[in-house]
């Protein structure tokens, strides 16, 4: 098999086995970086960029991490489509946020899709290995409240590198690097108490090679436009809803003239809502709605979460969720877990 058969056949099968079949986001490359992180996010059906508080918050939106004032530490595990016959998927997230007096706030997070084991070929079609492809994404940010506990804005600046097979033993391998920018920015208490809105984009870079520059393909720049709301703040019950809109501009116009071109066909857009419930600030149960009509991925969300306080300064979090899973499974499982101090 050529490098050329190999890679389409690799890319093939990763796309296939993504829940995303929309026509913007087909043209993308490097699709794990629109795969949301997060236990409690997930189970808010994905409307989470206006809520982030925690080490989740970097790759949701930069801005809201300006008003973290802990050491944070989270990650997150996804068996990607476990049960559809695509058993060795999974995706990894590990973020940390840390605050500095006078200087704002420091993030960095990394994630991980190894897409599991392939067969390689040679040109006659003989077995010969097999090999791993996988992408994985290294981010570092900074963010700070230009309004004190009001106005956070932040960005991202990641470095991405992709591995679909190996080539030829006269042919390079199947692998591509690339860099790009977040921008977000979150506004607490807008107009009212307890309401918050949010505006992130990301993935701002340029497009990727594997083959050959004429045959680049964009990254899946990403604008998301969220919302929430504390119905209540109490000391035994909390009641907290969510909403959020996104929309996947990757096309292939260069840069600068997607920011106007890529809002073609809005039927693309996705929807997230979600509501979270806490009781004495131990336990959260977790539901929402997740709409992806073009993609054909909707339905509901489901989540739970435990938070424990210890010695008045340490807070440990675990979060679980089930998330629509598009045609080929029904739901995929989040695990979360968090640390802070």
């Amino acid at each position: 098999m050529s490098k050329y058969k190999l890679l389409t056949l690799t890319a093939l099968i990763a796309v296939l086995s993504l829940p995303f079949t929309l026509g913007a986001i087909s043209q993308a490359s490097m699709l794990s970086l629109t795969f949301e992180p997060g236990g409690r996010a997930n189970g808010m059906g994905r409307a989470y960029s206006a809520v982030a508080d925690d080490a989740f918050a970097p790759w949701w939106n930069p801005g809201a991490t300006a008003f973290n004032r802990k050491t944070q530490l989270s990650g997150s595990h996804i068996p990607w489509l476990a049960g559809s016959g695509f058993n060795d998927m999974y995706y990894e997230y590990l973020g940390y946020n840390q605050y500095f007096q006078g200087i704002g706030n420091i993030n960095s997070h990394i994630s991980l899709l190894d897409m599991g084991t392939q067969v390689q070929t040679d040109e006659n079609n003989n077995e010969i290995g097999t090999f791993h492809s996988f992408e994985f994404a290294g981010n570092v940010g900074y963010s700070y409240d230009v309004i004190p506990q009001q106005l956070g804005v932040g960005t991202n600046f990641k470095f991405i590198y992709s591995y679909l097979g190996p080539g030829q033993p006269t042919e390079p391998d199947g692998k591509a690097f690339g860099f790009a920018f977040d921008l977000g920015a979150k506004y607490q208490d807008f107009l009212t108490d307890g309401t918050n809105l949010s505006l992130v984009i990301q993935n701002i870079g340029p497009n990727v090679t594997y083959i050959d520059q004429e045959q680049s393909d964009p990254l899946p720049m990403t604008v998301r436009l969220g919302a929430a709301y504390e119905i209540l703040n109490a000391p035994m019950n909390k009641l907290l809803v969510s909403a959020e809109a996104s929309k996947v501009l990757a096309n292939e116009d260069p840069l600068l003239t997607r920011f106007v071109t890529g809002w073609n066909h809005m039927e693309e857009t996705i929807y997230g809502f979600g509501a979270e419930y806490t009781y004495l600030d131990l336990i959260s149960l977790r539901g929402g709605y997740f709409m992806d009509n073009a993609g054909s991925v909707t339905g509901p969300s489901f989540g739970a979460g435990i938070q424990y306080t210890f010695s008045k300064k340490y807070r440990l979090t675990a979060d679980f969720s089930m998330v629509p899973g598009g045609e080929l499974v029904d739901f995929n499982k989040v695990f979360s877990l968090g640390f802070e101090f």
